[in-house]
């Protein structure tokens, strides 16, 4: 569902990343693999992806964490214009939280709760 707005239209992405210290990393992934049994669909060295229902669900080691951090995707129509209606109702941007790659087409925004979510467009 399309949130309704004057403007560009938001709704929720398909990925769910937790950012996990390193310390509760192999903890966190077997919760979800061997606990819950979810579909591991890929694995590399500091991170995963599980199916998570119709959602993809990240587990990211970041070695710095001390305590874990959940990440939303939000989709938009029109990235541009979701920028400029974002920043003029006071949405503070925080694109240096991860580096994203000159192509692509998203930032990061953060929530007044301090959840971080990845505002993407549509792919080129």
């Amino acid at each position: 569902m399309v949130a309704k707005l004057e403007g560009p239209q938001f709704s929720g992405g398909a990925n769910i990343a937790i950012k996990c210290p390193s310390h509760t990393y192999d903890q966190t992934v077997s919760f979800y693999r061997d606990t819950l049994g979810l579909p591991l669909i890929d694995e590399e060295k500091d991170g995963c992806i599980f199916q998570f229902g119709p959602n993809r669900l990240w587990i990211d080691k970041v070695p710095n964490l001390s305590h874990p951090d959940i990440w939303l995707e939000l989709e938009t129509n029109d990235s541009e214009a979701a920028a400029s209606f974002l920043k003029v109702h006071g949405v503070t941007r925080r694109d240096e939280v991860e580096q994203l790659s000159e192509d692509f087409n998203g930032f990061f925004i953060s929530a007044p709760n301090g959840v971080i979510h990845l505002v993407i467009g549509p792919e080129a």
